[in-house]
């Protein structure tokens, strides 16, 4: 337990949350895929396919852990955790949120050509995304990091006059 927290810079108890939480993510990623491989009635394969993939992921993202931790700014390792976790929420919600609204505005594929429709549906994807991505990222106590992403990330798709 020791080295786990010295490994991950923890210092309360409350931490191990995030740790939790990513190897959660972890397992329902590896399960996920799993199922594009083995189907539900071959348990044991499942099983083994999913041990397999998680190791694999599980390899991928402290790889990408440790080359990102020397670009961003973090106090702590455990945080690079919590920062995925909110990308992986903010994701997610974008996409939920996006699709009650092209409908509310009545935009279909059926009135609509179908890649206008999913140009439009990328738009105001991005657009809830990148008010997500603070808000979420408020939530999980990452404003300044975001807030910091958000600027960098609008300044290079040209938005640099409004943000000085």
């Amino acid at each position: 337990m020791k080295k786990l927290k010295e490994r991950w810079d923890i210092e309360s108890n409350w931490q191990f949350l995030f740790l939790f939480l990513g190897l959660i993510g972890l397992t329902y990623s590896s399960y996920k895929l799993s199922l594009l491989f083995v189907e539900h009635s071959h348990i044991l394969y499942l099983f083994v396919i999913n041990l397999i993939i998680f190791f694999l992921l599980l390899k991928l993202t402290l790889y990408i852990f440790s080359k990102l931790e020397k670009k961003w700014e973090v106090s702590y390792r455990w945080e690079m955790i919590n920062i995925f976790l909110v990308f992986a929420i903010t994701g997610s919600s974008s996409v939920f949120i996006s699709k009650p609204i092209i409908k509310l505005i009545g935009i279909t594929k059926e009135n609509l050509s179908p890649v206008l429709y999913w140009i439009l549906y990328i738009v105001i994807g991005f657009i809830f995304y990148q008010i997500l991505l603070i808000c979420i990222g408020w939530l999980f106590g990452q404003y300044k990091f975001f807030w910091n992403f958000e600027k960098k990330m609008l300044r290079r798709i040209g938005f640099k006059r409004f943000l000085d």
